[in-house]
């Protein structure tokens, strides 16, 4: 069946090179990861289906890639210096920290219930020093969005590319939270990447903006794989949303521990390009050439966690089946979009021409997709690493390859098997590859 506990995905990451504990030699350092050589080709597979299916395929998005250090003022401007807070809470027995609204339901580990203190406000912005001299000019702040350097950069986008409402701009990057609580594997944690997107539009056109990038957003989901039971859209009350906000919907996911966030999409009104208007002075708007008429955008943010994402991906992705030979399989179902490896190419044998010729195949096919080689072990084995590693295709060179330019082709998901010509391996990939759900462009 599909799905697993959260410690059989961390094993996995772990024994098969997705995610590594980071510092793992120094002891490891709390909620920091490393992503392994199959991690970071997921993570960038996802990344790039995410870009070209927002930036490339799309007439009206641009891409940006802002500085993770930005001006103090920007921040502060922003409200995050200010009211960037979590209510934080003590327990004076155990010592140990809390978010008040996400208290803890188990015991003190010093016995009996926890003795919380007062919640008091807990800026979660880290907070650094520019230059030699550590002085109050000297302070700066690693970024915990994305979106501010999309903002402070809204002039230069309009003035060089000549866009007209509506339009998007959209980054991916680095962010930083010093967050009270951390855990669940890499779903919260102090560093992590973001795809986020401003759509920029006309204030009347805001709403129903709003309303397509949710539905964009969750047919973007379909397409990488992610299954329709596990997905869903859930829309704040208002007194939920941010001091920004209009309307907010979450894209959840079901978790292990139950539905919990995956990507926001907001409606900002003209909140952050008014009050960067106003601080500096300068006229964050854009001019209708048909009336001459200077309009402040309101802003919808699709912002997604890309981290997030591989955890998602993960588990969504993982099953145990038996067989009828009565062995358990692992796999990961990854879509060919953004599985780590699309084609492990495999001699038969380890004579008669067979490795020359796989190697061949692999050279013919690495600049279209991953390809990894293999000669190790029984062909059956080879299938078991490469069904636990997400790898949607495997490629057998065998006798016959030798004599007719044919291999023969195993789909990961259903096990069959077909001859199919050397030349044509790619195309018969392209033909699983395909989004599941065509995403609008």
């Amino acid at each position: 069946m599909p799905g697993a506990p959260l410690d059989t995905i961390v094993s996995l990451c772990k024994r098969r090179g997705f995610v590594f504990q980071a510092s793992e030699i120094y002891g490891g350092f709390e909620s920091t990861w490393d992503y392994g050589p199959l991690g970071v080709e997921l993570k960038r597979r996802i990344a790039d289906a995410w870009w070209r299916d927002t930036v490339i395929a799309r007439e009206d998005v641009v891409g940006l890639d802002s500085a993770i250090l930005q001006h103090p003022r920007v921040w502060e401007v922003s409200g995050h210096v200010g009211g960037f807070n979590d209510p934080l809470v003590d327990c004076r027995k155990c010592k140990g920290r809390f978010r008040a609204d996400r208290l803890p339901t188990t015991k003190c580990p010093e016995g009996g219930p926890h003795d919380y203190t007062e919640a008091r406000q807990f800026n979660m912005m880290f907070k650094t020093q520019v230059g030699p001299v550590e002085d109050s000019a000297a302070v700066a702040y690693l970024r915990p969005e994305t979106a501010q350097g999309i903002f402070t950069n809204f002039l230069n986008v309009v003035q060089t590319m000549r866009v007209k409402l509506p339009f998007g701009i959209a980054q991916i990057g680095k962010s930083f939270r010093n967050e009270i609580v951390t855990g669940n594997f890499v779903f919260r944690t102090r560093e992590f990447e973001q795809m986020e997107m401003e759509y920029f539009c006309r204030p009347g056109e805001a709403e129903e903006k709003y309303a397509y990038w949710v539905a964009e957003r969750l047919k973007w989901y379909r397409s990488i794989g992610i299954r329709d039971e596990n997905i869903r859209a859930r829309e704040y009350p208002k007194d939920e949303l941010a001091h920004y906000a209009a309307a907010c919907t979450d894209i959840e996911y079901k978790y292990p521990w139950g539905w919990d966030e995956l990507e926001g999409i907001a409606n900002r009104t003209n909140y952050d390009l008014s009050a960067h208007a106003e601080a500096t002075g300068r006229k964050l708007a854009w001019m209708d050439p048909q009336t001459n008429e200077w309009i402040v955008p309101h802003v919808v943010e699709p912002a997604a966690g890309l981290t997030r994402i591989v955890m998602v991906a993960l588990l969504d992705a993982f099953a145990e089946e038996k067989l009828e030979d009565g062995e358990t399989r692992s796999v990961l179902r990854f879509h060919p979009r953004i599985a780590p490896i699309t084609l492990g190419v495999f001699p038969l044998v380890k004579r008669d021409g067979m490795p020359e010729k796989a190697r061949e195949i692999v050279k013919r096919y690495l600049d279209r997709f991953p390809v990894f080689y293999d000669e190790s072990g029984a062909i059956g084995r080879r299938y078991r690493r490469q069904d636990e590693v997400g790898t949607p295709f495997c490629a057998t060179v065998d006798g016959q390859t030798l004599e007719d330019g044919t291999v023969t082709i195993r789909e990961r998901d259903s096990m069959k098997q077909e001859r199919v010509k050397i030349e044509q391996i790619g195309a018969y990939i392209d033909r699983f590859g395909q989004p599941l759900t065509e995403t609008t462009a």
